[in-house]
């Protein structure tokens, strides 16, 4: 099948939580390919091996990590011995996140540079940027003191809109456009959210994509101990499109056919 110019398709590696007990689960990150060019989403726990699996990792334009939570971006420590340690000279990638990330992967092995041997940090930032065919737009969302969410199209078709980790949905509703993917965190299920935990649950999930017009809602890092049945009834209950759950290997076309 021939796609249209503006789809690209996702590729789930990894989509779970900072702690679970459903096998194969690794953590977050999603693959996002337009004919040559890929970017990924995150890079959570475990989700290395996954990503050399899928296609040659040095040849990725860029990836963006939402947040400094390890869970998001721990896996950039295989992914710098790989691009530094399989290739002579060794190779480097662009990497985009919220200040500080060098610094916290510096600081697991007490080696100041050690980041920089292979990745090139630059600061994640609000705004819209193109990296390859990809039109990426950044915004700041409750979570840490410095969390984005992401809006991810090609040309002016439609897009895929990730949460990263979220606390207050109304936070989204800049980034989601009519006819959009949405990609969101529902950590807690059909809830409710501690008051101390800056996340989202169903209930709250179904409202922002029956606003803002989402086509499609895409569930990922679910806690262990919350039911996926109970979690896509509470999301149903506010929003009457197709909704379901994502695990890694899941393949979808985002944009039109």
């Amino acid at each position: 099948m021939t796609l249209d110019s503006r789809s690209f398709e996702l590729v789930v590696l990894g989509a779970g939580p900072a702690y679970t007990d459903r096998p194969g689960a690794t953590g977050a990150c999603y693959l996002l390919r337009h004919q040559d060019g890929a970017i990924l989403l995150d890079l959570g726990q475990g989700s290395f091996p996954r990503l050399a699996r899928e296609l040659e990792p040095s040849e990725l334009l860029a990836v963006l990590i939402t947040h400094l939570h390890p869970d998001h971006f721990v896996d950039l420590v295989p992914f710098r011995h790989y691009l530094k340690w399989h290739f002579h000279p060794s190779r480097h990638v662009r990497v985009l996140g919220p200040a500080g990330l060098a610094e916290r992967l510096d600081g697991l092995h007490a080696e100041p540079g050690f980041s920089a041997a292979a990745l090139d940090i630059e600061r994640l930032s609000e705004g819209v940027r193109t990296i390859g065919p990809f039109t990426v737009q950044a915004s700041l969302v409750a979570h840490t003191d410095e969390s984005y969410a992401l809006r991810v199209a090609v040309g002016d078709g439609p897009g895929l809109v990730y949460s990263g980790d979220c606390g207050r949905a109304e936070d989204l509703d800049v980034l989601i456009r009519p006819g959009d993917v949405l990609l969101s965190e529902v950590s807690f299920g059909a809830g409710p959210v501690p008051a101390d935990a800056a996340h989202l649950a169903g209930p709250e999930v179904g409202r922002l994509a029956r606003r803002t017009g989402a086509s499609l809602v895409l569930l990922t890092h679910l806690l262990m101990g919350h039911d996926r049945d109970e979690t896509l009834a509470s999301v149903l209950a506010g929003f009457d499109g197709p909704v379901r759950f994502v695990d890694p290997d899941d393949r979808l076309t985002i944009g039109p056919a």
